[in-house]
């Protein structure tokens, strides 16, 4: 796996992390399921970021990655750039990628609760991909139709 330390020239730059609100789509937004595979052929070609907020997962996830994706932060927050882009500490981004864990039917952690790794059955892989369209932005429900 690798450590986290590689250095890559590439102007891309992707963000990985365990969720990604909604709340914060004020664009056109691309929602694509993808591999495992998929994902580490593509942290190969970028610059990663990472906004993972679970330590106990983070061993398991960074495997599947093969990509150490310990933030630089602890718990990091998005915002919102001047593009209504995803903006992690000053860096924005075109595509973030969701890697999500799957439980057992009916199991949902308690409000707090670090999940164990072995309560993990399998991953979830999304692709959330923001299409450079300007003029599909949506900065409000307020917004003329």
């Amino acid at each position: 796996m690798n450590d986290g330390i590689r250095a890559v020239d590439s102007p891309e730059r992707i963000l990985v992390g365990n969720s990604f609100p909604l709340s914060l789509i004020r664009r056109r937004a691309v929602i694509d399921p993808a591999r495992p595979a998929e994902l580490r052929a593509r942290i190969e070609r970028a610059r990663v970021a990472s906004l993972w907020g679970h330590p106990s997962t983070l061993p398991a996830v960074s495997a599947i990655a093969g990509y150490d994706l310990k933030p630089a932060t602890d718990r990091p927050t998005l915002r919102l750039s001047d593009q209504l882009l995803p903006e992690l500490d000053g860096e924005a981004f075109f595509e973030c990628w969701i890697v999500s864990p799957d439980f057992a039917p009916g199991y949902r952690p308690a409000v707090g609760e670090e999940v164990a790794p072995e309560r993990i059955l399998g991953w979830q892989i999304l692709r959330l991909t923001f299409p450079n369209d300007p003029d599909e932005s949506y900065a409000s429900t307020r917004a003329s139709s």
